[in-house]
């Protein structure tokens, strides 16, 4: 069961704590968002954003995984949460509540960091046609 993978995708037991840890970030954020005080609404309205990242694939899979990971990783929405805090900028701790809800949830559905070979191998599991690889 904790074999390592030949794709470098975690496997075993250390997945299934990266998923717990993942639903933990989901639900801290969804209580961050709660703290707001903003309208719920936003949250289904904003959720995929994170995901517009896919449009950079089209200048080719390095660029689209650069771009991906870089919105699918923890230090964008947190700094956008400091920043609201700091400033005290409602708008800030929203986009980095959500941010943060994105990856929790992608994280607990196996969608991991993209290799910049292809799109459907992530460091949680691999997905689409490559599933069988």
């Amino acid at each position: 069961m904790n074999q390592p993978s030949p794709h470098g995708i975690v496997t075993g037991r250390p997945a299934i704590w990266l998923r717990v840890e993942a639903l933990a970030v989901a639900v801290t954020a969804i209580a961050v968002f709660a703290t707001t005080g903003e309208p719920w609404w936003l949250v289904p309205a904003l959720f995929l954003v994170p995901d517009l990242s896919w449009f950079a694939y089209l200048a080719g899979p390095r660029t689209g995984a650069w771009f991906y990971n870089l919105l699918h990783s923890a230090p964008l929405p947190l700094a956008l949460l400091i920043a609201g805090s700091v400033w005290d900028r409602n708008a800030l701790i929203v986009a980095g509540a959500i941010g943060l809800l994105h990856i929790g949830v992608d994280r607990v559905m196996k969608y991991g960091l993209k290799y910049d070979h292809s799109f459907a191998i992530t460091h949680l599991g691999v997905h689409g046609p490559d599933q069988h690889r």
